[in-house]
């Protein structure tokens, strides 16, 4: 058994479709793929044809705790769930206010376009990634990074502050539509491991199940301690490359530190929601 449980199609802010990930999956010796874009479930509701591993219904949704960005994934959830679906709506909604608010910033800067290049693309839930690509194809940054830099990040001068949801609602609703709240990424967010661990006490007393102990780039002892934390607060342990770009040299399908054979014991794929639907087979 070999998973990758976090994963994007450009129906988010991914560059490639379902089945580019189903194929780069079925290549890589994958069993299972999740796919889990941002505030979105579009991906999960086009009929999949082809050959390659079975599909884990996920998503990923942005939320804040603490003023902080936290990112909880779903796993296992029903993508046509009426209280997920509000929820994801409400999200959309408030991505594109805040894409509208940063073309405002653009058009007073002298740059226009925008808003119909985004109107072209496949994707239902605009990121900020999107708008940094169109800063580069429009010439006004040379790259993703300082568009990001000088633009788009807090201080930058097209910088409009996200209103996410609380961590709390996210998990409700992942748990309403029967999934699996996972913590994303922990180790990315800029806290230290004392605040760290509040997020992962308070996630789990709010109805969160697991968190990602492996994902690319982990520092091998940031991985340690995630294992740790996860056994410490009786969760799961999920694992995912976050993949979003074939281009991208960091990341790729289901390429990714393993869990530890210990932690392994205690994979998210151990949960009653998963077993239940899918037969369980030791790697």
């Amino acid at each position: 058994m070999k998973v990758d449980l976090h994963s994007h199609t450009y129906y988010s802010d991914g560059k490639h479709d379902l089945c580019y990930l189903k194929a780069r999956a079925l290549e890589n010796g994958l069993s299972h793929l999740a796919i889990t874009d941002h505030d979105c479930v579009d991906a999960l509701l086009v009929e999949q044809q082809g050959d390659g591993p079975e599909i884990i219904s996920g998503v990923e949704i942005s939320c804040t705790w603490e003023n902080i960005e936290i990112h909880v994934v779903g796993l296992c959830i029903n993508p046509r769930d009426p209280q997920l679906s509000r929820l994801l709506a409400e999200q959309q909604a408030k991505r594109n206010k805040r894409v509208a608010q940063i073309d405002q910033k653009l058009s007073q800067l002298g740059s226009h376009g925008l808003m119909e290049a985004l109107s072209a693309l496949q994707a239902r839930a605009l990121t900020r990634s999107h708008v940094a690509d169109f800063l580069v194809e429009s010439g006004v940054c040379a790259n993703r990074k300082k568009a990001f830099k000088r633009y788009l990040n807090k201080g930058g001068k097209l910088y409009v502050p996200a209103e996410w949801c609380a961590m709390s609602s996210a998990i409700e609703a992942i748990r309403a539509a029967g999934g699996i709240a996972t913590l994303a990424h922990p180790g990315r967010y800029a806290i230290n491991r004392i605040k760290l661990k509040r997020l992962v006490e308070t996630f789990r007393q709010a109805g969160g199940e697991a968190l990602e102990a492996t994902y690319p780039n982990i520092a091998p002892e940031m991985k340690q301690y995630l294992e740790k934390l996860g056994r410490e607060y009786s969760m799961y342990l999920s694992c995912g490359s976050d993949f979003h770009d074939a281009a991208a040299t960091w990341t790729d399908v289901g390429k990714l530190p393993t869990l530890s054979s210990e932690s392994a014991a205690h994979g998210v794929w151990r949960h009653p929601q998963w077993e239940s639907r899918f037969q369980f087979q030791a790697s």
